[in-house]
């Protein structure tokens, strides 16, 4: 019972930031490590439901990203993660297409921890995010992104690995 209370407390910090979210949409995508291993990536995204800095040229908005991420590799080498990110868009304006830029900070754990030939150190990792993309009326969206994965030195090794990848989003 008293591991159930401390998993309770986590879920519901986890989905109070969905109950204020306005849209929701569904992300795919596939990508790269600098060494060649495939990765894909599907997951979920909240978004913020308001933004800032509203002007002629754009605003600044963003979501929440919840993924689940495959890491090819052959049977002993393939992984997966579970991530979490509060994600920040600067979002251009347009009337049918919309540029965006994108940065984020978020928690990753990993199944192993190692990818290629890399030692992440622990399975819990910080990811980074950059990207850039395109938003068009309907509720469609793509963009490309990098995403880094380290442990921030809390943990020694601490090779860390990037994603570089195409990603597809659609609201409903």
């Amino acid at each position: 019972m008293k591991k159930l209370i401390p998993l309770g407390l986590v879920a519901a910090l986890c989905t109070a930031p969905f109950a204020a979210a306005h849209a929701m949409g569904v992300t795919g995508a596939v990508g790269v490590t600098g060494e060649s291993t495939m990765t894909y990536r599907l997951g979920l995204q909240f978004d913020f439901g308001t933004s800032w800095l509203q002007s002629s040229t754009g605003r600044l908005t963003g979501y929440w990203d919840a993924a689940y991420t495959y890491w090819e590799g052959d049977e002993s080498a393939a992984n997966h993660s579970l991530s979490f990110s509060p994600v920040f868009v600067y979002e251009f304006s347009g009337e049918s297409v919309k540029p965006y830029i994108e940065a984020g900070i978020g928690i990753a754990g990993f199944e192993s921890t190692e990818i290629e030939d890399r030692d992440l150190g622990s399975s819990f990792q910080f990811e980074d995010r950059l990207g850039v993309g395109l938003r068009f009326a309907g509720g469609h969206e793509v963009g490309i992104r990098a995403l880094h994965y380290s442990n921030a030195g809390l943990k020694n090794p601490n090779d860390g690995v990037e994603s570089y990848a195409v990603h597809y989003r659609m609201d409903f």
